[in-house]
């Protein structure tokens, strides 16, 4: 039994540096998460520089909780780590997405699969804040192409019908994301069709006045006869 003390030592240090991992990765997600907000909140401002600052410094944080956990898969897998990650896949496509940029891939994210898509899904509720920011000015053909966005991304994620012990609860992002498609839809609806009435309105309306102008013009030309003619 004399080993025993011998083995307890070994796992002591052993626990003392995955522990020393766990905390600075807990602390470089929560800095991660908080770039990505940063950067999120930036393009909704149309700030380009925060924006790409932001982008930037998450970028940083993403790359070093990589390799800091490189040699400790399960701190790399645990959720507060992959939650960080799919903020970053979310603040750098909606970015991309919003200034109609190209998409990037999970290998250019450095990303796996099923954190990237999650990630994907949260998007379309980015997306819908920033078409309904552009609809308080009026029906406009870029909440369109926004619209036109979710629904590619929503037609891809509710083809992944696989278990959520592999999508990591992708199917319950799913569903969400064809919620807040759909009451977008009907906000983008609303809006053209109010912008066609507008435009009705102003059409008949011009027709009225014009209408009316020559009506005034042809009394106006009308000289009064002379009664002794």
């Amino acid at each position: 039994m004399h080993k025993l003390e011998t083995i307890a030592e070994r796992i002591r240090q052993n626990f003392d540096v995955r522990t020393a991992k766990r905390d600075e990765a807990l602390k470089l997600a929560r800095q991660l998460t908080r770039a990505c907000s940063l950067a999120i909140r930036a393009v909704h401002r149309d700030d380009q520089e925060a924006m790409e600052a932001t982008l930037a410094e998450a970028q940083n944080l993403a790359d070093k909780l990589r390799d800091d956990l490189k040699m400790y898969p399960d701190l790399f897998f645990a959720g507060y780590t992959q939650d960080s990650l799919k903020e970053f896949v979310e603040a750098n496509v909606t970015c991309a997405l919003i200034q109609n940029q190209s998409l990037q891939t999970p290998e250019e994210l450095g990303v796996q699969e099923a954190t990237y898509l999650n990630g994907l899904a949260e998007v379309v509720g980015e997306l819908r804040r920033r078409t309904l920011d552009i609809l308080r000015s009026g029906y406009s053909e870029e909440a369109e192409r926004l619209l036109g966005y979710m629904d590619e991304i929503y037609s891809v994620l509710v083809t992944m019908d696989y278990p959520d012990a592999i999508t990591n609860g992708l199917r319950r992002q799913t569903d969400l994301a064809r919620g807040i498609i759909e009451k977008t839809r009907g906000d983008v609806t609303f809006s053209l069709r109010g912008e066609n009435l507008a435009e009705a309105i102003r059409t008949l309306s011009g027709r009225l006045n014009g209408g009316a102008s020559d009506s005034e013009s042809d009394r106006g030309l009308s000289l009064p006869m002379d009664e002794d003619d």
